[in-house]
């Protein structure tokens, strides 16, 4: 078994294990048509791990504070949109006066509570997981690179050492640093 099998194994055992509410129980995964459909909505590939998780495991409901977001579908249990309807949602509010445009490739996968999302660059090989912070002074100073990539922050999650766990202090996220990219990617 390879590092990525061993991973999905993982998170497979946690996401079926974890304590959740009896109303919301872990959504089904996605067919290969699903992925597919929603490729050809967003204008590109998602990422192999991403369609993995939601693939093989659930359509989201699973993972770091209120879980992976449905990839489409939806809502999830916290009546957050699903992560193809928020991206092109995100994508359209460039347009609307005071809106921060939100950078292309860049898909909101995990709500993290008070607007805060974990974000997969679907544009770079490694899959950055970025963090997008909405509480800052300008739009560029909202983006901060969590994790190098996917893999890395799904095992961050299950070791209960994210700066987002219930055991973190409140300058965990004083490591963070500000994503480069950002004026690139608007």
């Amino acid at each position: 078994m390879n590092d990525t099998e061993q991973l999905l194994a993982a998170v497979e055992k946690t996401a079926h294990t974890t304590p959740r509410w009896e109303k919301y129980p872990l959504p089904a995964a996605l067919s290969t048509q699903d992925i597919a459909q929603a490729e050809a909505t967003l204008g590109f590939a998602l990422p192999p791990l991403l369609t993995a998780l939601h693939t093989r495991i659930a359509n989201g409901g699973f993972g770091p504070a209120y879980g992976l977001l449905p990839l489409t579908g939806g809502p999830a249990p916290g009546g957050e949109h699903s992560v193809v309807d928020q991206y092109l949602a995100h994508r359209r509010s460039v347009s609307e006066e005071g809106q921060w445009p939100w950078p292309e490739g860049v898909l909101p996968i995990c709500s993290l509570g008070c607007g805060m999302y974990s974000c997969v660059d679907c544009r770079t090989e490694r899959t950055t997981v970025l963090l997008f912070e909405p509480n800052a002074d300008e739009p560029q100073h909202a983006w901060y690179i969590d994790q190098p990539d996917l893999a890395t922050w799904l095992r961050t999650w299950l070791d209960g050492a994210g700066w987002y766990g219930e055991d973190a202090d409140d300058e965990a996220m004083d490591h963070l640093q500000p994503w480069p990219d950002y004026n690139t990617r608007i």
